[in-house]
């Protein structure tokens, strides 16, 4: 009962909203009613069989992963690498920061990046190719939220690639530094049959 009165992240980022854990679970589950039925109707879903399509499978919101990051910016603001994608073509994308926190008492540092003014971090974990995709999984960024050194992590958003879902779609797959050493139990699982 004293769950909904649990106060998020007021004290690792002042510029976070308060907010109860009773409506951070609604926040998370209205953003991924929301998804299932973009995915069911619209145009832009990855879905060839839409009819069949009921609903994503996710974690359930665990508090847990969403955590405060050091954010280590690069000196060379102008950095960039070579991503490689699904389909075994290539793009580039610039290298923003590296993001480092503690997740189950683990010591950890992604790689953030940007494309096309968007932040990134596309990540392996221990349950990738398990309960989750193979290919890895996309955190994304507000660019707002990372002028300091510090930006919230919420592994409860972590998503699937559309190509997960329809291997038409050429999605980039995590460099070999954004493999955690832990299971992220949080965000969206595989969908059994894609």
């Amino acid at each position: 009962a004293g769950v909904g009165f649990l106060v998020i992240n007021t004290l690792t980022d002042p510029a976070e909203p308060t907010v109860s854990a009773t409506e951070y679970r609604q926040q998370i589950e209205t953003e991924r009613a929301e998804k299932d039925t973009f995915f069911r109707e619209n145009t832009g879903s990855p879905l060839a069989d839409k009819g069949s399509f009921k609903h994503l499978g996710y974690y359930p919101p665990n508090l847990m992963f969403r955590v405060s990051a050091r954010l280590e910016p690069f000196a060379d603001a102008s950095q960039k690498m070579t991503v490689r994608m699904s389909d075994g073509s290539e793009e580039v994308y610039e290298k923003y920061a590296h993001a480092v926190f503690e997740l189950n008492g683990q010591a950890c540092r992604l790689l953030i990046t940007k494309t096309d003014g968007n932040y990134s971090i596309l990540f392996r974990d221990g349950t990738s190719g398990k309960a989750t995709y193979g290919g890895g999984r996309y955190l994304d960024l507000d660019a707002d939220k990372l002028a300091g050194n510090r930006a919230v992590l919420d592994f409860n958003a972590a998503y699937n690639p559309f190509c997960a879902y329809n291997t038409s779609y050429a999605c980039p797959l995590p460099p070999a530094e954004n493999t955690l050493p832990v299971a992220v139990e949080a965000g969206e699982k595989q969908v059994a049959g894609h």
